[in-house]
C-alpha cells in the first residue's frame, strides 16, 4: 500500500484484483425479478403486486380512469422508462401514478406528519423481464408500521388498493 499512484481507501485497502473471480463483480441490469409466479403477492405486509391483463400503457390509463371516477385526483404520472431513455439508459416500461384525495390523506398527515413521505398514494405499473405487466402498491400497513398511524385511520386507505386491483384485472 506504499504505491503513491494508487488511491488510498480507508474502508477497503484491497483493489479489484482481490476478488476471488477473475473479474470484479459488475451490475448485470437484472433485479430480483417478478414478484413470483402467483397472480397476486404481498411482500412483508407492506407491498402488493398484482399481475395485469394489459400493457403498462393501458394499465396506467385504467388506473387513472378508476381513480378519477372514484373522486380522487391524479397528482402526477412519472414515466420512469422515458426518463431513463432521456439520459441514455434503458429501462423496461415502468410508470408511477401518484393519486389520492386530500380529505382522506390529510387526517393521516395531521396524526403523523411523517406520513406525508408516503402520501399521496402511488401505483407502479411495470413490465418484468418476461414481458408480464404488474401493478405494485403500498398497503395501509406500511403507514402504520413506518409512521405509527392508528391502524383504523390507515385502514381508510384500503379501498384504494381494491380499486387499483379491479382496474387492472379485467
Amino acid at each position: 500500500m506504499n504505491d503513491p499512484t494508487r488511491a488510498s481507501d480507508p474502508v477497503d485497502e484491497a483493489g479489484d484484483e482481490s476478488f476471488p473471480a477473475s473479474d470484479p463483480p459488475v451490475w448485470t441490469g437484472t433485479h430480483a425479478g417478478a414478484p413470483q409466479a402467483a397472480a397476486r403477492t404481498v411482500s412483508g405486509g407492506d407491498l402488493v403486486s398484482v399481475r395485469c391483463v394489459c400493457s403498462v400503457r393501458e394499465a396506467v390509463e385504467r388506473v387513472e380512469r378508476a381513480v378519477t371516477s372514484a373522486g380522487m385526483k391524479v397528482f402526477a404520472r412519472i414515466d420512469q422508462a422515458a426518463e431513463a431513455q432521456a439520459v441514455g439508459l434503458a429501462l423496461r416500461p415502468a410508470t408511477v401514478v401518484l393519486f389520492g384525495n386530500p380529505r382522506a390523506g390529510t387526517p393521516l398527515m395531521v396524526a403523523r406528519p411523517t406520513a406525508a413521505i408516503d402520501l399521496p398514494l402511488k401505483a407502479l405499473l411495470w413490465e418484468d423481464e418476461l414481458g408480464a405487466v404488474w401493478l405494485t402498491y403500498n398497503t395501509p400497513a406500511l403507514v402504520v408500521r413506518r409512521h405509527g398511524v392508528d391502524a383504523a385511520l390507515a385502514a381508510k386507505l384500503a379501498p384504494a388498493g381494491e380499486l387499483l386491483e379491479r382496474a387492472v384485472a379485467s
